[in-house]
């Protein structure tokens, strides 16, 4: 069994958390929390195909150049070479799961 409880832990970007439930690379699982407003870099996959799952919150996602308000209970696919960004731009914390396909492991290209 895994959980956020057990599972590996690392700090990203803007003081956000992130939780390794499966880490493979044929299939990346992270339990992810962003604190109010920050963000990630832009950037867009070559090969990993991505979904973004969020359990609490909103998590806004820019997909090339569209925003989306993800809400608790809802997903968005990031199809491969799509340039993206998550947001969260409420006042409270979000947390979601993010679900690759491979793994984005040396498949990142970070945009201006």
């Amino acid at each position: 069994m895994i959980s956020k409880d057990n599972a590996e832990h690392y700090v990203w970007g803007e003081n956000c958390d992130g939780w390794y439930l499966i880490n493979r690379q044929d299939m990346l699982v992270i339990h992810e929390k962003m604190p109010p407003g920050t963000s990630e870099k832009r950037h867009c996959h070559a090969v990993s195909r991505q979904f973004f799952f969020v359990l609490n919150g909103v998590l806004s996602m820019e997909l090339e150049g569209e925003m989306h308000d993800i809400k608790a209970l809802q997903g968005l696919e990031i199809p491969p070479k799509s340039k993206h960004q998550a947001r969260n731009d409420t006042e409270s914390p979000v947390e979601f799961i993010v679900i690759s396909h491979p793994t984005t492991r040396g498949d990142r290209s970070d945009l201006p």
